[in-house]
């Protein structure tokens, strides 16, 4: 466990992204107020998703040299999970994403963790800002954030987010809670791709107007 994060970067290698993916709803929020089921997919088995989104998916997790981790999904398990659901499925490409997620490093932003969960996790230490500019500078990949409303946040009133992916499903919640709702003044985006799959989902492909 280590609250440093090394700059691995040979001269001239640009500085990576930081991309936050969450899945919406059509009303603009990533959790509901009350159980609606509105997920295509919940992250368990079965997987719902069509094979080209799938597909897809795995592309983005297998350009991805570092993850991002919020306390709580620690803490609640998701480094176990995925390992076990890898150990499941040995070799099938549709899984691609959760052995990726086993052997990529991860950074979980907390004073609270007192040790980390694996050799390949770092506990940051430092300001949300300080950890992440220290990320995108020591290459390997871009930098994938995945967590629940808190960590998104944070991340959205930083201004630290190069890349948004919402993955919206074909549902509405009626109330739930925003990745927004910590500023207040609002972000222009540019619109980078948006691609309609045959399960529902619509992915939407953000940056801000700062980023390439």
């Amino acid at each position: 466990m280590t609250d440093t994060i090394q700059d691995n970067r040979p001269d001239g290698v640009k500085a990576c992204r930081l991309i936050l993916q969450m899945q919406m709803s059509v009303d603009g929020c990533v959790s509901a107020d009350a159980d609606v089921g509105w997920q295509v997919w919940n992250w368990n088995d079965p997987w719902t998703w069509d094979a080209r989104l799938q597909a897809d998916f795995n592309a983005v997790l297998d350009g991805v040299g570092c993850i991002l981790l919020s306390r709580p999904m620690v803490e609640e398990g998701y480094l176990g999970h995925w390992d076990r659901i890898a150990r499941a499925h040995p070799g099938d490409p549709r899984y691609a994403f959760a052995r990726k997620i086993g052997t990529v490093d991860k950074v979980v932003l907390s004073h609270q963790l007192r040790m980390a969960p694996d050799k390949r996790t770092v506990l940051a230490r430092g300001s949300l800002v300080e950890a992440v500019q220290a990320l995108k500078r020591r290459g390997g990949g871009d930098v994938i954030a995945f967590g629940g409303v808190g960590l998104a946040s944070a991340l959205v009133a930083a201004g630290v987010v190069d890349e948004y992916q919402f993955f919206v499903n074909p549902a509405a919640v009626g109330s739930g809670r925003s990745i927004f709702g910590l500023l207040p003044g609002g972000v222009r985006l540019r619109l980078q791709q948006s691609t309609a799959y045959d399960c529902g989902i619509v992915v939407n492909r953000y940056v801000t107007s700062r980023a390439g």
